[in-house]
């Protein structure tokens, strides 16, 4: 059997598994998606309306759009998306405070740590005053992509207009523990107390990322400050780091559910925060549709299962199609024209 054929048979297994357990879905499994400030009022914000009540606002709580730079400030596309939650009943997850899209005046590399650590606690402490006073807001991503897959902190680059983490250059602890790290849920444990605390990581399921991260969280929780949950992102087939889960999925979902048992023994919630599934090109677009419903089928029916020893979220990164220039295409449960996919007619199953 090929490796296709094979897919084809698992999608059609687990997609009978979701039908028939539709009606069970319980309130510590949250499904929703992720809007751009400049998708409000549109036909996708009305879809996403019509099926979901969770919601990421994709870029307008980022560093690089509030705080570009010192005495710069800009709230109000994230005021647009705290209205529209709040018309909606809707609730919110504050995605990437601090990570790698912050400013190019935070990347320039003449930057001293002195500077940066004015600038986080600045940026912390105002999103976090703010955020906490908002009753739609549930969760924050504290800190976004900290640690690469072979296990190294993500760190800085030359220039101001790479993929990089300029943050680590304020420094490491007496324990090589990043002080940025702690320093952001320092500020968010003392002014955020109404929302849960995420530590949110990508690529795959690399030992060493995971270790570490595992780590990280135990020792910012030994300095008293609070880590309520982790998040994995998902962009399937993004990178070489995510190749693996798709390519051994059994593995990969193994490996995904001893993740969430780990999570729920230590008392955190489980976020799946920006699932979606890349393609190169689209030349043969409808098998790899196919193959993302099966792909999604086996992790919808795993959060579901776990999601009866704690809370476990799941959020679809954009809604339709999504293009980068020089990358390809990003799939999720609409196409391009926001007709629905195959990976939709199952969510609409779960939904019903």
């Amino acid at each position: 059997m090929t490796m296709k054929n094979h897919l084809v048979v698992i999608y059609l297994f687990f997609s009978l598994t979701i039908h028939s357990q539709q009606g069970n879905y319980s309130n510590n499994f949250i499904i929703g998606a992720t809007l751009n400030f400049n998708e409000l009022n549109t036909q996708k914000s009305n879809l996403f309306l019509k099926d979901f009540t969770y919601l990421t606002p994709a870029n307008a709580a980022k560093q690089t759009i509030v705080h570009p730079k010192p005495n710069t400030w800009n709230w109000t596309k994230i005021n647009e998306m705290l209205d529209f939650a709040n018309l909606h009943n809707l609730d919110l997850r504050i995605h990437g405070p601090i990570g790698p899209q912050s400013s190019k005046w935070i990347k320039d590399d003449t930057r001293t740590s002195e500077e940066l650590m004015l600038n986080l606690v600045e940026f912390m402490t105002e999103s976090c005053i703010k955020f906490s006073s908002e009753p739609s807001v549930k969760w924050m991503d504290v800190v976004n992509e900290t640690i690469l897959s072979s296990g190294k902190w993500h760190g800085p680059k030359l220039g101001n207009n790479k993929w990089e983490n300029p943050w680590l250059k304020i420094g490491l602890d007496e324990n090589e523990f990043p002080l940025y790290i702690l320093k952001s849920f320092e500020i968010a444990t003392k002014l955020a107390p109404n929302i849960s605390l995420v530590f949110n990581q990508n690529a795959g399921f690399q030992p060493r990322l995971w270790d570490k991260l595992k780590k990280s969280v135990k020792y910012i929780r030994s300095k008293g400050y609070r880590v309520d949950g982790i998040g994995w992102q998902g962009h399937l087939l993004l990178s070489k780091s995510t190749y693996g889960f798709v390519n051994d999925l059994d593995k990969g979902i193994k490996d995904l559910s001893n993740l969430i048992d780990w999570a729920h023994e230590n008392d955190l919630d489980f976020h799946v925060t920006e699932l979606d599934y890349f393609v190169e090109d689209k030349s043969n677009l409808s098998n790899d549709l196919l193959e993302q419903k099966m792909i999604y089928s086996r992790i919808i029916n795993l959060l579901k299962d776990k999601s009866k020893n704690g809370l476990v979220t799941l959020n679809f990164w954009d809604m339709g199609e999504r293009f980068k220039k020089g990358k390809g295409y990003f799939q999720s449960i609409y196409s391009k024209d926001l007709e629905p996919n195959p990976s939709y007619e199952l969510l609409n199953n779960i939904l019903k």
